[in-house]
């Protein structure tokens, strides 16, 4: 099982971002897939889910409205486009299954700073 993030950077308040993350090593298409941030001294936070069987979306309250959540099952891949970004929105964000597919694993992650 492998998770590879990628699309952080440095964005100035009220910019975008889109982030993906590259799944490997598992059916992709039959797990859930949510995307979680980590901010510095803080514990990581789940941000957004996207269910398989369904295709509903379900999102943090501080980010509904800002951040849709997408997946491309062709590709084994789950995005997160982030619009309207905060400051508060900095931190290192990370995909993974629900359920986890492999315990205790989370990839690299990708770094997001929101900063004028």
């Amino acid at each position: 099982v492998q998770f590879v993030e990628s699309g952080g950077g440095l964005v100035q308040p009220g910019g975008s971002l889109r982030l993906s993350c590259q799944a490997s090593g598992f059916t992709f298409s039959r797990y859930d897939m949510s995307w979680y941030r980590q901010a510095p001294g803080k514990e990581r936070e789940w941000v957004a889910r996207f269910n398989s069987a369904s295709s509903r979306t379900y999102y943090k309250v501080s980010v509904k409205g800002r951040f849709t959540i997408a997946r491309d099952n062709a590709k084994n891949t789950v995005y997160l486009q982030m619009n309207s970004l905060k400051p508060e929105d900095t931190a290192v964000y990370y995909c993974n299954t629900e359920p986890r597919v492999r315990a205790g694993y989370w990839g690299q992650g990708t770094q997001v700073t929101v900063s004028s």
